[in-house]
């Protein structure tokens, strides 16, 4: 549906966050007279009537009787599809669409890469971005990363790397080139089962002509193998990581050592990225280089630096067990403390406890709502750990400064999110270089947002 089909509907907009600011802008922009109705929470209801007079404004979470008294509503990302409210509306006749949705059908004809994964889609898609840069390309860096594709609207370019959540891929239209960069369980709570989180996720593939994901995982391969184009990163025969270098095939193409944003999973994100260019028809060995200038972006194993002698990084953005395996292989040969534990959404952590268990150098301070329960599962394992259980994230953070000795490494890595301290996990890497002794304003941003 493009913007010019809402003229002559009842349209609302659900959500007033960026992405929600970004849908009224634009539809403003192209249907200047088109009543717009808003539900927003009671506490922005002031915001929302100063940023646009014309918008009849609910200070409330709409039902399914006041939904469905809309021909359309653009709902916002975090907004769940399977609420029982949308699917009732759904059933009288309500059209649900987003911001995505709208910019795919404005940009039919746009040269997009749209990467998605569990873990690791922000990187990579900031990473195709630098590198197409890096050749000279005219590029756009938007979506779930931090910049709703609506903002861009009127601009344009030669390539739009483009993030998608899971909430988000299904809305993807006719796209050139997706990637998956890693699949595990993740926002249950807003998909209801893990079954449908993969199913949700891999729509992506319905709507790209070609679909890049990552080898070492055979599961997410399984589920993709019919694709009628499907492409691999990971492996051998491609671009991978081996002996100490990013690899096409026997080349050496670039050094881990080089690499800004560190761990063998970034390089791995790197390999996607080069990957993605190479089948664009760019230039990827000339791309190559640039991964030495890529500035890692905040709270992704976020080096913040040595403070009372010890190294903190922050790696918030860690909302499963597996990225908090990633941060801490990363880290490999170096006493860590890494603290864990946030917002319970009953995630397995019995791999988590069989990777770490004998691991020497760790100790770990659980904290949070479902701190409990992941030390529970350590004890349970006999693991000879250090483990300690924080009450506050204020007392994790002091606790794990404490034991910790000099020269060690202070990780927070908490493997969940972060709704039951805090507003969100970026929130809670302020904080936590606040505690650590540093400007936890100073470590926000991510680099190269928007058209270059």
């Amino acid at each position: 549906m493009r913007i010019a089909e809402l003229a002559a509907k009842r349209v609302a907009v659900w959500g007033f966050g960026r992405e929600g600011r970004a849908a009224i802008r634009a539809i403003h922009a192209r249907l200047p007279e088109l009543p717009l109705a808003l539900y927003c929470s009671d506490s922005e209801v002031a915001a929302a009537r100063e940023f646009d007079a014309a918008l009849t404004v609910y200070g409330q979470e709409p039902g399914s009787v006041a939904l469905s008294a809309y021909d359309v509503v653009v709902k916002s990302p975090g907004i769940s599809i399977y609420k029982p409210a949308v699917t009732t509306a759904q059933a009288q006749g309500t059209v649900f669409t987003s911001g995505t949705a709208l910019w795919f059908a404005e940009h039919p004809d746009a040269c997009v890469v749209a990467v998605t994964g569990t873990k690791g889609k922000s990187t990579t898609t900031a990473l195709v971005a630098h590198l197409a840069r890096a050749l000279g390309v005219r590029t756009a860096l938007a979506g779930n990363i931090g910049l709703p594709m609506l903002e861009l609207q009127g601009q344009s370019a030669d390539l739009w790397a483009i993030e998608l959540s899971s909430f988000q891929t299904g809305e993807a239209g006719p796209l050139e080139l997706g990637v998956v960069t890693s699949l595990y369980e993740e926002h249950l709570d807003w998909h209801g089962s893990r079954e449908r989180y993969v199913a949700d996720k891999l729509k992506l593939a319905d709507a790209a002509r070609t679909l890049l994901v990552n080898a070492t995982q055979a599961a997410l391969l399984e589920r993709v193998q019919r694709h009628p184009r499907l492409l691999r990163f990971g492996h051998d025969a491609g671009w991978h990581v081996a002996d100490g270098h990013i690899r096409r095939g026997t080349q050496a193409v670039f050094p881990l050592a080089r690499m800004a944003a560190p761990g063998v999973h970034n390089a791995l994100n790197a390999c996607a990225a080069l990957a993605a260019l190479a089948d664009l028809g760019m230039d990827a060995l000339a791309a190559a280089p640039a991964l030495a200038t890529f500035r890692p972006l905040p709270h992704r194993l976020q080096p913040l630096g040595a403070h009372d002698g010890i190294d903190w990084i922050n790696d918030s953005i860690s909302t499963t067990p597996q990225a908090t395996l990633a941060a801490l292989d990363s880290l490999a040969g170096r006493e860590v403390t890494v603290i864990v534990g946030g917002h319970d959404r009953g995630l397995d952590w019995s791999v988590f406890v069989a990777a770490v268990k004998d691991r020497s150098g760790l100790r770990i301070v659980a904290q949070g709502a479902n701190g409990p329960r992941i030390a529970q599962a350590l004890r349970q394992a006999k693991t000879e750990l250090p483990l300690g259980e924080a009450e506050s994230f204020d007392e994790a953070v002091e606790m794990a400064r404490i034991v910790t000795p000099q020269g060690g490494v202070v990780l927070l890595s908490p493997g969940a999110p972060s709704f039951d301290q805090f507003k969100d996990y970026a929130e809670r890497g302020r904080h936590f270089a606040e505690l650590a002794g540093f400007d936890g304003a100073a470590i926000a941003g991510i680099e190269g947002l928007g058209v270059a």
